[in-house]
């Protein structure tokens, strides 16, 4: 009875904990078009905008690959006992029979048979040495994360293990979480949860103890690191301010790279053994077995694309935007006009394109867009695409030393059959010097041709962050929250407080009017200050 009352109590703690971790979207985020077409005063325009690909089941497209590769059981075969009864030997893995053979092929098949498929290791029958393995995920392509990565394991979660990850293609490792029964001891870390992380510590790297339970929580068989409680930071408990969270995107690279990987890397340090002693006379109770691995994500194609095609044994970008390459990462030839960037979040919902455009066949017309910052989607589609005739054009030095009045000087390159501006000032760099200095960002108030069109940036999610959640806007400015204001919202409004900022639960001493006097001298500094600041844009 007591038996039958418990296993129904675990039946509803596990569909309630399920329940729980559904409260995010399943499917979440914008921009899945890159270009319509729509009319305007020109005539018939394309409408360019940021796009990237569906989010999907990234584990149908890598290759898994396992150290030492002799670590799978079956070779020669193997009895194993139960972590929880040590008497219960009838699991056989012989790896010349299918039936009984637990291939890492298992950890990626279709879930929901019955009995469960799994990759299985040898035993530890090599105690006191490590039984250590590494399971190793490649892409070869850069992948945006979109969900959490959940690891299903069939003999107990390990007592001791690092997720990894790779941005160069497993040259160099970082680790991602450390997992740990007990963290100071395994790690000399102090225990953690994703729960203990804010917007500024997201990016720490913690070792938690969450998910390495011994066999008493046998239930218990999901390993998983949190991918969208960390969005949550930023875009709320159910990721429905998304606006914030593609704000930080776009504008925190380290942000940008700390969800996206090329390949994952799984290192189990010591299997589950369900006690604090190693049962030496037993040692076919201890191996790994791993059921199911999910990796949700998307092909990074720096919002050039809005699919990615997997042909033959190999993921790749299809590219708009003229551009090209694995991840739309360069433009195409003959739409080399400005350096290539990739697209934006920014402005929310669209975003902002950056296209490639055509290399120039005359005097250098200002673009709509640049990649100093965009001020309009819109751009006419270009007709020389449609001309298959070779133009050939030789470049006037005159007429084609278009610098935006940050340079007198240009230099034809004859090899290029090009004309480049030659020592660009006001902080400005570019064939044109159309582009912004190392360091210095795009006034996005500035015509192209304003001395002030590249500034030193007023924030950079680096060393000048914006606190109290504020979102960094293009270098020049902190967007607030209500609650906060000041150059880096580091100021309270003190709007949560009923009786305002001078009411005692505040901490603030109350507000005294100023003297005549003082009114006189603010509206006399106010008017000095006016004359001299640059004109701010009402709206980024």
């Amino acid at each position: 009875m007591h038996f039958q009352l418990a296993l129904t109590l675990q039946a509803i703690w596990t569909a309630v904990c399920h329940a729980a971790m559904q409260h995010y979207p399943a499917a979440w985020g914008h921009y899945d078009v890159c270009k319509s077409q729509v009319y305007s005063e020109d005539g018939l325009t394309w409408d360019y905008m940021a796009c990237q690909p569906e989010a999907a089941d990234m584990t149908q497209y890598l290759k898994v690959s396992l150290d030492p590769p002799n670590i799978t059981c079956g070779d020669p075969p193997e009895t194993y006992c139960a972590l929880e009864n040590p008497y219960m030997c009838n699991n056989e893995c012989d790896a010349s029979t299918e039936e009984l053979a637990h291939p890492p092929e298992l950890m990626f098949d279709i879930e929901g048979r019955n009995p469960t498929t799994f990759w299985q290791s040898s035993s530890w029958k090599k105690y006191p040495k490590p039984l250590l393995v590494n399971i190793t995920l490649s892409w070869h392509k850069t992948i945006e994360l979109t969900d959490d990565i959940v690891l299903t394991f069939e003999s107990g979660r390990p007592e001791q293990m690092v997720l990894e990850k790779s941005l160069d293609y497993g040259r160099t490792w970082q680790p991602y979480q450390f997992y740990a029964t007990d963290c100071l001891d395994a790690f000399t870390m102090e225990p953690k949860t994703v729960q203990d992380l804010t917007q500024h510590t997201l990016l720490d790297i913690i070792c938690t103890e969450d998910y390495s339970r011994g066999y008493v929580w046998k239930y218990d068989k999901t390993v998983r690191f949190e991918i969208k409680d960390r969005f949550a930071l930023f875009a709320g408990p159910r990721l429905h301010n998304m606006a914030s969270l593609y704000g930080q995107l776009d504008t925190t690279k380290k942000l940008r790279d700390f969800f996206t990987i090329t390949d994952l890397r799984i290192r189990l340090l010591r299997p589950a053994t369900g006690a604090t002693m190693v049962d030496e006379n037993n040692l076919s109770r201890y191996f790994y077995a791993i059921s199911d691995i999910k990796v949700h994500g998307r092909c990074k194609c720096n919002l050039h694309a809005n699919s990615c095609v997997y042909d033959k044994e190999k993921l790749s970008c299809e590219c708009e935007h003229n551009t090209t390459g694995p991840d739309c990462g360069r433009c195409k030839i003959n739409y080399q006009g400005r350096a290539w960037s990739a697209g934006s979040y920014l402005p929310i919902p669209k975003g902002t394109a950056n296209i490639c455009i055509p290399n120039s066949i005359g005097p250098v017309i200002r673009p709509n867009a640049s990649s100093l910052g965009v001020i309009n989607r819109k751009e006419v589609a270009p007709q020389i695409a449609f001309s298959t005739a070779p133009s050939v054009y030789v470049a006037n030095s005159k007429r084609d030393c278009e610098c935006f009045g940050h340079s007198n000087r240009c230099s034809y390159i004859e090899v290029l059959n090009t004309v480049i501006c030659v020592s660009c000032k006001h902080n400005t760099r570019g064939q044109h010097c159309h582009l912004c200095k190392m360091g210095y960002y795009r006034n996005v108030s500035a015509e192209l041709d304003d001395e002030n069109v590249c500034i030193a940036p007023v924030c950079d999610d680096e060393l000048l962050r914006c606190q109290n959640g504020g979102v960094c806007v293009n270098n020049a400015r902190c967007n607030c929250p209500p609650e906060y204001s000041g150059l880096l919202c580091e100021k309270s409004r003190c709007d949560s407080e009923a009786a305002g900022c001078g009411s005692r639960e505040s901490g603030q001493p109350p507000l005294t009017p100023p003297s005549p006097c003082g009114l006189l001298t603010l509206l006399l500094l106010g008017s000095a200050l006016l004359r001299e600041a640059p004109c701010w844009p009402a709206a980024l």
